[in-house]
């Protein structure tokens, strides 16, 4: 089931906090306006214009302030490429952009951003530096992205999707269900730490899709028996997953092997892993089984 990609120009974009709202004890939105390319503002600029995501996980490259100096140190785009930085301390994570608002009239462009919170309330790996900076995010904060690069757009001769996430898949999730043509049945599976998270869906979003919530808190395996559970997956059937890499390879062998999903017909992402800090999404999630 073909899936068209898109190419972005890549930027760097130097934004500030607008606001911060809390959607679960766990998952919090940041709304991020932009300032000039240089990080300040100025009239007439905007470091958002122009930005683009088309596909429902599509992700951008988030740079954070260093926690003992507060300064965002990111690479630059020139000419030549790419320059990264030759001093200052470089922090970075990959998250999708939940929500892009163009700026209209006197409003300026919204970019939001969902970050989950790690530790007290949550059985995912530890905290890190972006989990403690949205945390304590506040108005006026800077902040900087990169990218997307591209986009790989929905497939749009899709009878039935399922969708399978956890907490830190939950933003493309949302996206998925906005961006499926609405004659697209969904089967959903959300893989949550507890009965809380389900507080991030809104009214619509339920509507949208069939969801089976499962609860880590009720103990593991679940993820795998209730994939099984759904029988077999029609020809005109497309399947996302993402979330905890771990957790997922079981699922993705048992839909490629067992099942005979196609690449075309699957998408299997990991975009964290326990143990491992700043986990490379585009890595496969099963070293022993690459393809």
């Amino acid at each position: 089931m073909f899936r068209d990609r898109v190419r972005h120009e890549l930027v760097v974009r130097h934004l500030t906090v607008m606001r911060r709202v809390e959607l679960t004890q766990t998952i919090v939105r940041i709304t991020l306006v932009g300032t000039d390319t240089a990080g300040t503002d100025t009239a007439g600029t905007d470091a958002l214009d122009g930005f683009t995501a088309l596909g429902p996980s599509d992700h951008v490259k988030v740079f954070f302030p260093d926690p003992a100096t507060g300064v965002v140190t990111a690479p630059s785009i020139a000419a030549d490429g790419v320059r990264r930085p030759t001093d200052g301390v470089v922090i970075s994570r990959d998250y999708t952009p939940r929500a892009f608002r163009p700026a209209a009239g006197s409003a300026a462009a919204e970019l939001d951003i969902d970050f989950v919170l790690h530790g007290s309330g949550s059985d995912l790996a530890g905290g890190g530096p972006a989990s403690a900076w949205a945390a304590a995010a506040a108005e006026g904060d800077p902040l900087a992205i990169a990218g997307p690069r591209g986009s790989r757009l929905a497939p749009d001769a899709c009878a039935h999707a399922i969708l399978i996430a956890d907490e830190t898949a939950l933003p493309a999730f949302s996206r998925w269900l906005e961006l499926l043509p609405a004659g697209t049945r969904i089967t959903a599976i959300v893989d949550a730490a507890d009965e809380s998270v389900e507080d991030y869906l809104t009214a619509e979003q339920r509507q949208r899709a069939s969801v089976e919530w499962l609860y880590r808190i009720d103990g593991p395996g679940q993820l795998e028996e209730s994939v099984r559970s759904l029988g077999p997956i029609e020809p005109d059937a497309y399947v996302w997953a993402a979330g905890e890499a771990t957790s997922l390879i079981p699922v993705r062998r048992y839909l490629r092997h067992e099942l005979g999903l196609s690449s075309e017909q699957l998408a299997v992402e990991g975009y964290w892993k326990r143990g491992i800090t700043n986990l490379d999404h585009h890595a496969p999630i099963d070293p022993t089984d690459p393809d």
